[in-house]
C-alpha cells in the first residue's frame, strides 16, 4: 500500500536509536563527549568534529562527523550514531543545506521515539523547530517547539533524572527552547499563548536552580497545541511511525545472509517505501494538507482556537485585587525587549521595545551601581529604565485604571526594584503598588490574609561580627547594630508581637512558634547564592542556619504565615549577577513552605536605614490596616518625603541614629526591599 494514501509522510528512518538523554541543541557549544560504547577511531573523528563545530568551521566538521557516523553505523553504536546525526543536522542548517539537516534530525527523532527516549526526542524536536524558523516557517517551528516544551514539562512533573554526565547537556538547552517558542509566538501576535510559555519558563528556571519544582495544576497542560497544530503534529507522528516500522523490517531483511523469493520482493517494496518516505519528508512543509492547516493559524483564527478559561480565571483574580491590578511580564531577547501586559478587562497586549539585551544589561548594571551608594545619582539611570519598561505601556496602564503592577521580571531585571525607576518627576512607587511574583501559575494572587490582626514573631541576630563556613567558602558578616531596636519597635506596635533576641533567637524556638503567628520577621544575615541553593542560608544565634534545601525538602512549615521578612543586609542575593534564579528560588521556597509572601533585599542594606523603613512599614501594616503591598509603598513614600513630614517617627529615629534625613530620599535606603507573592 502506498504511504501517500494516509497522509503523514515526513521522515526517513534507518534502524538506529538513541540510547541516552544526550543531544545537541542548535548553535549550542558542547564539550567533548566520549560515550560508554566506544569505537576508538570513530570517537576520535567525532571529537575532532566537535572541536571544529565549536570553532565554527562547519565544512570541516561535516567531514569528520560523516566519517565518524559511517564507523558508528558499522559497529551499531546507536547513541553515537544519534549524537553524530544531531551535530550533522545542526551543521547542515548552518551551511544552509536544509534538506540534509531535516533528514538528519528526522532520523534521530525516529530513533529516539522507537526506544522511548523522551529526552532525545525533545532535543531533536527543538532542533527541527530551529530549522523551520531558518526557512521562514515560524508557524511550523512553533509546533515543534511546543512539542519539545511539553516533553520538558513531562520530565519536570515526573522528577525524572538523567545520567550525571548527560544532565547538564540536556538542561542547558531547555531555557533556549522556551524562550524561542515565546519569541515566535509574540512575533505572531499570539500573546496569550506566549504569556503561558513565559510562565512555564519561570517555573523551568526555578527547577534548574532548585530541582524538583512542579507547575501548579492550572499550568500542567504545558504549551497547548491549537486544533490545526494538533492535526499537523499528528500527521508528522503518523509518518514517523510508518518510518519506524519500515526501518525495523528493512534492517531485519538487510542483515540476513540469505533471503527467500518472497523476502526479496518484500525488500524491494520496503526500499521503495523508504524512498517515498524520504520524498515526503523533504516536501512535508509544502504538502497541500499541511498548507491548509497552516492557513488556519492566522492570528485571528488562532485567538478563536485558544482556550480562554485560563485567561478568564487570571483576569478574575486581577479584578479582585483592591483597585485592580495588571500583570506585567517583561521578556528579554537578544535584539529587543517585549512587554506583555494582562489587565482585568481586556485581552493581553504586547509592546516591543527596540533595545538589545546587551544595552539593557548595561543599564541594569548602571542602575545597580547608583543604588549601592546614597551619594550617587540614581535618577538618570532610573529614567532610562522607565523609558524602556513603563513608558511604552503607560497608556495601557491608564486605560486599565489600576494602581497595582504585579511584576514577573526576567533575567537581570530581577536584580533591580521596579519601584525605583523614575519618570522624570516621580519614582514609580509614588504612582503604583509593586508586587513581584515568581510565576502567575505559582502565586495565589487574591486570597486575603489569614488574619486581619497580624501576630508577629520578630527575631534578631544580636551577636557581634560572625564568620560562617559553608562548603568551601567562608562568609564574614558585621555586627547588626540596630536590629534589637528594630525588633523591639515592631513588638511595641502590637500586643500580638513576640520578640526573640540573643539566645532566644534560635532555630528550634522559631520552628516551634512560627505557625502560631502570621508574620515572621527575621532581622538577621542571609546569603542566597547564584547556582548554589544548597549553600544558601538564613542565620540564627550560635551559627545555626536554615538552608534553602531545608525548605525544598519540606523540613520547615509556614502554613499559617502570611509574610516572611528578611530585613538585614544582603538577604536577597549575593554580589554576583546571574539570571536571578536565586531571587525566584527564595520567593518560591517561602511560598512552597506555606507562606503567602516574602520580603527580602536586593543589595547590602544600611542597618539604620532599614530600621526606619521597617518601622514605617509595620506602622502602616498594623495601625493602618493596609495590605502588604500598600504598606511597603507607604513606607517607601515616607522615606522619599521624610523632610516634608517633620513630625513623623522616622525623622526622629533618623536623628537618633545620626542619619541625615535628607539622605533617606535616595532609593539606596527605601528601594532595596521587594515583596514576592500575594500582596494582600
Amino acid at each position: 500500500m502506498s504511504l501517500f494514501r494516509c497522509f503523514a509522510l515526513s521522515s526517513l528512518v534507518l534502524p538506529l536509536a538513541i540510547g541516552s538523554a544526550s543531544g545537541l541543541m542548535l548553535d549550542a557549544v558542547r564539550p567533548t563527549v566520549v560515550w560508554a560504547q566506544t569505537d576508538g577511531e570513530a570517537d576520535q573523528l567525532y571529537n575532532e568534529g566537535v572541536e571544529l563545530y565549536n570553532a565554527q568551521q562547519w565544512s570541516q566538521a561535516v567531514t569528520k562527523f560523516q566519517a565518524a557516523l559511517e564507523l558508528y553505523r558499522q559497529s551499531d553504536n546507536r547513541p553515537s550514531i544519534a549524537s553524530s546525526l544531531e551535530y550533522l543536522g545542526n551543521v547542515y542548517r548552518l551551511l544552509g543545506n536544509y534538506p540534509e539537516a531535516l533528514r538528519s534530525h528526522e532520523e534521530s527523532l525516529a530513533l529516539s521515539r522507537d526506544l522511548g527516549n523522551r529526552a532525545g526526542e525533545a532535543i531533536t524536536l527543538g532542533n527541527i523547530g530551529y530549522l523551520f524558523e531558518a526557512q521562514s516557517e515560524p508557524q511550523l517551528a512553533i509546533i515543534f517547539f511546543k512539542e519539545a516544551v511539553n516533553i520538558h514539562e513531562e520530565f519536570r512533573e515526573r522528577h525524572q533524572s538523567f545520567e550525571q554526565a548527560n544532565q547538564a547537556t540536556f538542561t542547558a538547552t531547555v531555557e533556549d527552547t522556551y524562550r524561542k517558542l515565546a519569541d515566535l509566538l509574540l512575533q505572531q501576535d499570539r500573546i496569550l499563548e506566549a504569556q503561558r510559555v513565559l510562565d512555564l519558563l519561570k517555573v523551568q528556571e526555578l527547577d534548574n536552580y532548585l530541582e524538583g519544582v512542579r507547575s501548579s495544576a492550572n499550568a500542567r497542560e504545558g504549551a497547548e497545541l491549537v486544533p490545526p497544530e494538533v492535526l499537523i503534529a499528528n500527521a508528522h507522528t503518523d509518518i514517523l511511525n510508518q518510518a519506524i516500522t519500515n526501518g525495523k523490517r528493512l534492517s531485519a531483511l538487510e542483515t540476513k545472509d540469505s533471503l527467500s523469493d518472497a523476502e526479496l520482493d518484500e525488500l524491494v517494496t520496503l526500499q521503495t517505501e523508504r524512498r517515498e518516505i524520504l520524498q515526503a519528508f523533504n516536501n512535508f512543509k509544502d504538502n497541500e494538507f499541511i498548507q491548509e492547516q497552516l492557513a488556519l493559524l492566522s492570528p485571528a483564527e488562532t485567538r478563536q482556537n485558544v482556550p480562554l478559561e485560563e485567561l478568564t480565571a487570571l483576569q478574575d483574580n486581577l479584578a479582585q485585587i483592591p483597585q485592580g491590578a495588571v500583570l506585567l511580564y517583561p521578556f528579554i531577547l537578544e535584539d529587543r525587549l517585549e512587554l506583555v501586559v494582562t489587565s482585568p478587562y481586556a485581552p493581553p497586549i504586547r509592546r516591543t521595545v527596540n533595545v538589545s539585551r546587551v544595552d539593557l544589561n548595561d543599564a541594569v548594571q548602571a542602575f545597580r551601581y547608583a543604588l549601592d551608594n546614597p551619594t550617587r545619582d540614581a535618577v538618570t539611570p532610573a529614567q532610562q529604565l522607565y523609558d524602556w519598561l513603563i513608558a511604552p505601556i503607560k497608556a495601557d496602564l491608564e486605560d486599565a485604571d489600576v494602581n497595582t503592577i504585579i511584576y514577573a521580571p526576567d533575567r537581570t531585571l530581577r536584580y533591580i526594584p521596579l519601584a525605583a525607576i523614575h519618570d522624570g518627576e516621580n519614582w514609580l512607587t509614588e504612582s503604583y503598588r509593586i508586587n513581584h511574583i515568581t510565576a502567575a501559575s505559582l502565586t495565589d494572587l487574591n486570597t486575603p490574609p489569614n488574619s486581619n490582626d497580624p501576630k508577629i514573631l520578630a527575631g534578631a541576630l544580636t551577636d557581634p561580627a560572625v564568620t560562617i563556613d559553608v562548603g568551601d567558602s567562608s562568609y564574614s558578616f558585621p555586627h547588626l547594630q540596630y536590629v534589637d531596636d528594630e525588633v523591639n519597635a515592631i513588638a511595641a506596635l502590637s500586643p500580638n508581637a513576640t520578640p526573640l533576641l540573643d539566645t532566644d533567637f534560635n532555630r528550634a524556638r522559631i520552628e516551634r512558634d512560627v505557625n502560631r503567628h502570621t508574620i515572621l520577621h527575621l532581622a538577621t544575615h542571609a546569603k542566597f547564592l547564584v547556582g548554589q541553593p544548597e549553600d544558601s542560608f538564613i542565620l540564627f544565634n550560635n551559627k545555626e542556619r536554615w538552608t534553602l534545601r531545608d525548605f525544598k525538602e519540606g523540613l520547615l512549615s509556614l502554613t499559617r504565615v502570611d509574610l516572611v521578612v528578611l530585613s538585614a543586609c544582603e538577604t536577597g542575593v549575593d554580589n554576583t549577577f546571574g539570571n536571578g534564579e536565586e531571587i525566584l528560588g527564595f520567593g518560591y521556597l517561602m511560598q512552597n513552605a506555606g507562606a503567602r509572601a516574602a520580603m527580602a533585599s536586593l543589595w547590602a542594606v544600611d542597618d539604620g536605614g532599614t530600621q526606619i523603613l521597617m518601622s514605617e512599614f509595620y506602622e502602616a501594616l498594623i495601625k493602618g490596616n493596609l495590605s502588604k503591598t500598600e504598606a511597603l509603598r507607604q513606607a517607601q513614600r515616607a522615606l522619599i518625603n521624610i523632610n516634608e513630614s517633620r513630625d513623623r517617627g522616622g525623622l526622629v529615629l533618623a536623628d537618633s541614629i545620626d542619619l541625615d534625613p535628607s539622605d533617606l530620599s535616595h532609593p539606596y535606603y527605601w528601594a532595596p526591599f521587594i515583596l514576592i507573592g500575594n500582596g494582600l
